[in-house]
């Protein structure tokens, strides 16, 4: 009869399989049972666990990329101090009761200066009424979720602190229901196009649209865009081939 040995209690046995689990070696599971696993199965569960791994990967991704489409927004209207701003006269002669200030710039749009032709657009440029300001941030985060791979939007003129004359570049912008955006480039860099040669019609197109949609009374475009829209909303007119005017209609806050 076999004697089995013991160490302080431990059986040999029993210790030979605590030292074996702690070096993580092979142990056995007793006679006729093989402990190595078929290759087969070894495939089989690391295909589970890379499916597992991928999906939690897509699902992270997602995630990611509901944040992005979301904080844009909020920052760009927690950025903005709202002051009930009131549009008064007409775009021609007009102004401008507790404008509101538009962010230098966002994730997805940037000021841009069109007499020194470069950004940020220093602050006076850059006043609206609250509506204005609303429809432009709401278009422009619109804008580029449909359009992941477009550059920012750079934003020019909009009005004065207190409206009125604005400067020699606009006979209107006075009253703060007036905007100007440049057309997405091709080239995808972030600065104003020079002439039609450098837009991205498609985008501009989706852009013009957009607008339209936002209840935009005016919608002014370069003859030589080729853009298009409702008649009598969007209008040709010169010296608009490298950006579109917005003009919303007067009436509510």
């Amino acid at each position: 009869m076999r004697t089995a040995v013991t160490v302080l209690g431990v059986t040999l046995a029993a210790l030979a399989m605590i030292v074996a689990v702690g070096l993580g070696l092979p142990q056995s599971a007793g006679p006729g049972v093989d402990t190595r696993a078929s290759p087969g199965r070894r495939s089989a569960a690391d295909a589970r666990t890379s499916r597992d791994l991928v999906v939690r990967d897509r699902r992270a991704d997602d995630e990611r990329a509901r944040s992005r489409r979301t904080a844009p927004r909020r920052r760009h209207f927690d950025r903005v101090i709202w002051r009930g701003s009131r549009a008064l006269g007409g775009p021609s002669a007009g102004a401008l009761l507790r404008a509101t200030k538009l962010p230098a710039e966002g994730r997805h749009f940037f000021g841009w200066d069109p007499e020194l032709r470069r950004s940020p657009s220093p602050a006076w440029r850059r006043y609206a009424t609250d509506r204005l300001i609303r429809v432009v941030l709401r278009v422009v985060d619109q804008f580029a979720r449909a359009n992941p791979v477009a550059p920012r939007l750079a934003i020019g003129d909009l009005s004065r602190r207190r409206g009125g004359h604005f400067g020699s570049l606009h006979a209107s912008h006075q009253n703060g229901l007036d905007v100007d955006i440049y057309y997405p480039r091709r080239d995808r860099r972030e600065k104003a196009p020079r002439s039609v040669g450098d837009i991205d019609v498609g985008l501009s197109q989706d852009l013009v649209d957009r607008f339209v949609r936002a209840g935009a009374q005016f919608v002014f475009v370069g003859p030589n865009t080729r853009l298009t829209g409702p008649r009598g909303i969007v209008q040709p007119v010169p010296r608009h081939d490298n950006h579109l005017h917005v003009r919303l209609p007067p009436g509510r806050p």
